[in-house]
C-alpha cells in the first residue's frame, strides 16, 4: 500500500457509480471529493466532501486539475481530463472500472476525435451502452484493488 492514503476525486456531473465509490471509500477509510456543477444535485454521504462549481463547461475539470495530486484516484469518463490527471501522476478509472494509462489514452483520444469528425460530417456514432450491474461490480472491484495497491496496468 502507498505510504499516504490517496483521495478519490470524482468528476461527478454524470458519474453513474457515486454510491459505489462512497461505499468502497467508507469501508477502506479513504477520503472522497466529488466535484459537480450547480446543475447537478449530489446526495450527501458520510465521508464524502461535495464541491459544487459554476456551470461553465470546464469548471469541474479545472477545479479537479488544480487539486488532484500524484497517487490520487480520479473517476471520470472525460478522456481529456484523464490525460491531464495521468500526467500529474494520478490513477484514472472509468465508471466501468477500466483504467486509463499512458499506454491507452492516446488511442482513446484519437478515437474520440475521429467520432467527432464523423458526427460533424453528418455521420452517426453509437453512444455508450447502459450501465449494468456487472459494470458496477467490475468498477467496485477495480477501485478496491487500486486502493489496496493491487493495481495492474489493464488497457481499456
Amino acid at each position: 500500500m502507498r505510504p499516504e492514503q490517496p483521495t478519490i476525486v470524482v468528476d461527478a456531473d454524470a458519474c453513474p457509480v457515486k454510491s459505489e465509490i462512497g461505499e468502497t471509500a467508507k469501508k477502506m477509510s479513504v477520503r472522497v471529493l466529488m466535484v459537480a456543477s450547480h446543475d447537478h444535485r449530489l446526495t450527501p454521504q458520510e465521508g464524502v466532501e461535495i464541491v459544487q462549481v459554476d456551470r461553465s463547461n470546464q469548471s469541474v475539470d479545472l477545479y479537479i486539475v488544480n487539486r488532484i495530486a500524484r497517487g490520487d484516484i480520479l473517476v471520470t469518463q472525460d478522456f481529456g481530463l484523464a490525460c491531464i490527471a495521468i500526467g500529474k501522476g494520478a490513477i484514472v478509472l472509468s465508471p466501468r472500472g477500466e483504467q486509463y494509462t499512458d499506454e491507452n489514452i492516446d488511442y482513446l483520444m484519437e478515437r474520440r476525435h475521429e467520432n467527432a469528425k464523423r458526427r460533424r460530417a453528418g455521420g452517426r456514432s453509437r453512444g455508450p451502452k447502459a450501465m449494468s450491474d456487472a459494470d458496477r461490480d467490475r468498477f467496485q472491484q477495480k477501485l478496491t484493488k487500486v486502493l489496496r495497491g493491487e493495481q495492474e496496468n489493464h488497457n481499456v
